[in-house]
């Protein structure tokens, strides 16, 4: 029979997904992410592998070189930055996302971080936990300005609970004109958004366009008081840059739900600066995502492994099919 790998931390033997595809006649194999992984145990796991739902697997073209049953991977959530598509492509592998899966969780989540920030909620019960009692003011999130940095499903998501918290939406991206649909956020440059912004989130995916965007450069262009939001990729940020930028007083601070190099590294620019708060990539991690993504990847496995996958990313979309990927 098939042999599927499962690495999604959160997807076990005897779960809904498993069960889902040893009905449909495979037999799976559960090695799950909980960390760094060594290349050489990626390898060892993907033997007599033809498919696979992953984490943030590192699955570079010396890993799947050396996958030769590999048909299909698909990515239980929507970036696929640390899979090598190209080298996929060449070797008949289908590499697949899920675009959308999250986002409903991942716009509450930055709200959630919008107003940990704006209040500063974790460094007064940081304070508290310490032994003092810390009363400083914070901010409303009415009446500031949200931009917006993507267009993505995510990114749609936010708007609406922004704006309902009285908050003006700007949003930078390449998605052509055409398909701007949201009638209740204005498109602006990306200077003019880090100029305007008082909160700027990132939803955008890394790609060699995006990687590095928030420079030096662009945190010289916000405001003293703005706060970074990123619930995107760590990559897309100069956290050094970063780093300098809050501890000067250029940006008043971030919060960060994703890093370069996860888990954060012990030598980060990032830690100990007052004013960036660290979250462990959680945004997208509700039970309800979870299982939405743990059904839509099976569904889209056995559909790619069946020549008909809906979301691949590095083939054509069959014409009754979306578009791939979640980016811009």
């Amino acid at each position: 029979m098939p042999r599927i790998l499962i690495t999604t931390d959160y997807l076990r033997p005897g779960d809904e997904v498993d069960r889902y595809l040893r009905k449909h006649g495979h037999t799976t194999v559960h090695a799950p992410l909980t960390g760094r992984r060594d290349p050489a145990e990626l390898v060892a796991a993907l033997d007599g592998i033809e498919g696979a739902l992953v984490a943030n697997e590192p699955l570079t073209a010396d890993v799947l070189s050396r996958a030769p049953r590999l048909r299909a991977v698909v990515r239980t959530g929507v970036g696929y930055d640390s899979i090598d598509v190209a080298a996929a492509r060449e070797l008949g592998i289908t590499v697949s996302n899920l675009p959308g899966v999250n986002a409903g969780a991942v716009a509450e989540y930055t709200l959630g971080l919008l107003l940990a920030a704006a209040r500063r909620l974790v460094q007064s019960a940081a304070g508290v936990a310490s032994g003092g009692w810390p009363r400083e003011d914070g901010h409303e999130l009415r009446g500031s300005t949200l931009g917006l940095i993507g267009y993505g499903a995510a990114a749609r998501a936010v708007i609406p609970l922004a704006q309902a918290f009285g908050m003006r939406v700007l949003c930078t991206t390449g998605v052509p004109g055409s398909e701007r649909t949201g009638p209740l956020v204005e498109f602006v440059g990306f200077p003019e958004l880090l100029a305007a912004s008082d909160y700027v989130s990132v939803h955008t995916a890394l790609t060699e366009r995006t990687r590095g965007l928030l420079d030096a450069a662009a945190f010289r262009r916000m405001r003293p008081t703005a706060v970074l939001v990123n619930t995107a990729r760590g990559g897309v940020v100069d956290e050094q840059a970063l780093a300098d930028a809050v501890r000067t007083g250029e940006i008043a601070g971030a919060a960060l739900d994703v890093v370069s190099e996860e888990p954060l590294a012990a030598d980060s620019p990032l830690r100990g600066v007052d004013g960036i708060v660290v979250y462990p990539h959680m945004a997208g991690q509700t039970a309800e995502a979870r299982a939405a993504a743990g059904r839509a990847g099976a569904a889209e496995l056995l559909a790619a492994l069946g020549g008909r996958p809906r979301f691949a990313v590095n083939a054509p979309a069959p014409a009754d099919g979306p578009a791939a990927g979640d980016i811009g």
